[in-house]
């Protein structure tokens, strides 16, 4: 999706990806290699002016290699900060962003005075890798703890105040090398079994310019350049904040049809040197993952304003393999039209 935002811009584009059927490699040369092959890194880095990355799973190492031979966008601080879920709270208290209590773990007994210090539910998380509910595990009673260690254990762990949250929000933000600043209106996001379903802009949403200040906060410190999106809890009217990601992000996938200028079109314009887009809403929307399996296309497409972008991924349960943006030019059409779209999606 960068490089389809990229190309009316006149970019072109060299993936690093390891993945034997990646995505991308239909729309331009694709370096089928380990992130830590320095030979292919170093090719890679022959082949492009500049350099970004849309998985914050990426090695910091890989990172810091490519930023020493090109531009790099987002830095590694933003890399590094973003894989580390402790350092990741840490900086949020440092920056006086309210966040759930949370202690580090790297011992079975130390799970157990961490969940008597914070008190239960919790969530226990792993402090590297986790995503899409991968790395979790809710407790709920003491009883929990046992199962939980058997599964997580092993590694760096966090515990986490279970925040009783209202609804789920997440900011996009796009910073230019100049640090200015575009925000997206807040997006309110729906999980289910840790993966998010659907994500709906707010237009003059109470905790926008909360939202938008904790995000330039972030965005400042570690002189970010990109889109970037903050994820928070809503509880008692207030943001929590849950985590960063420092890349274009699955809530903001509505910004292709829904705003004058998509995430992906801002992150390149950013990282380029180029003005920043309007990230003006176009009208109303909502945008569903498709999970698992791709729906029926032919009943999909009767759907009026409905926009189906396929990943070109194999199937498997609990894997995105696509999402839908529906469209609207009044929230009562959008309401008509998500009430037919709304049983095709599993």
């Amino acid at each position: 999706m960068l490089a389809l935002a990229g190309y009316p811009l006149d970019l072109d584009f060299v993936f690093l990806d390891p993945a034997v059927e990646a995505c991308a490699a239909p729309l331009g040369d694709h370096l089928h290699a380990d992130y830590g092959d320095q030979a292919m890194l170093a090719r890679f880095c022959q082949a492009c002016d500049l350099a970004t990355y849309e998985f914050e799973n990426v090695p910091a190492a890989v990172a810091e290699f490519v930023a020493e031979r090109i531009a790099l966008y987002p830095p590694p601080q933003a890399l590094a900060a973003g894989q580390d879920r402790l350092g990741e709270k840490r900086l949020f208290d440092r920056l006086r962003i309210p966040v759930p209590r949370y202690l580090p773990v790297a011992a079975r007994e130390a799970l157990e005075l961490a969940a008597r210090n914070i008190g239960l539910p919790a969530v226990l998380k792993t402090r590297r890798m986790g995503y899409d509910g991968k790395g979790q595990a809710l407790l709920r009673a003491e009883q929990d703890l046992d199962a939980a260690w058997q599964r997580l254990g092993g590694q760096t762990l966090l515990l986490e105040a279970f925040v009783p949250f209202e609804r789920e929000l997440s900011c996009l933000a796009a910073r230019g090398r100049d640090g200015d600043m575009v925000f997206y209106p807040v997006v309110e996001n729906v999980h289910r079994d840790g993966i998010l379903r659907t994500s709906e802009p707010r237009r003059d949403d109470p905790l926008q310019a909360q939202a938008e200040d904790y995000t330039r906060r972030v965005a400042e410190h570690l002189d970010y350049v990109g889109v970037m999106a903050f994820e928070f809890f809503v509880a008692g009217g207030q943001l929590h904040a849950n985590e960063i990601a420092p890349r274009v992000h699955n809530s903001g996938h509505w910004t292709i049809e829904g705003a004058e200028t998509s995430q992906f079109e801002n992150h390149l314009r950013a990282i380029a040197g180029l003005p920043l887009g309007s990230t003006a809403l176009r009208g109303h929307c909502v945008m569903f993952n498709l999970i698992g399996a791709p729906p029926d296309n032919i009943a999909m497409a009767r759907v009026p304003g409905l926009h189906i972008h396929h990943y070109g991924k194999t199937p498997k349960p609990q894997r995105k393999v696509g999402h839908a943006t529906l469209t609207a030019e009044t929230p009562e059409a959008l309401a008509a039209r998500r009430a037919l779209i709304e049983p095709l999606i599993p």
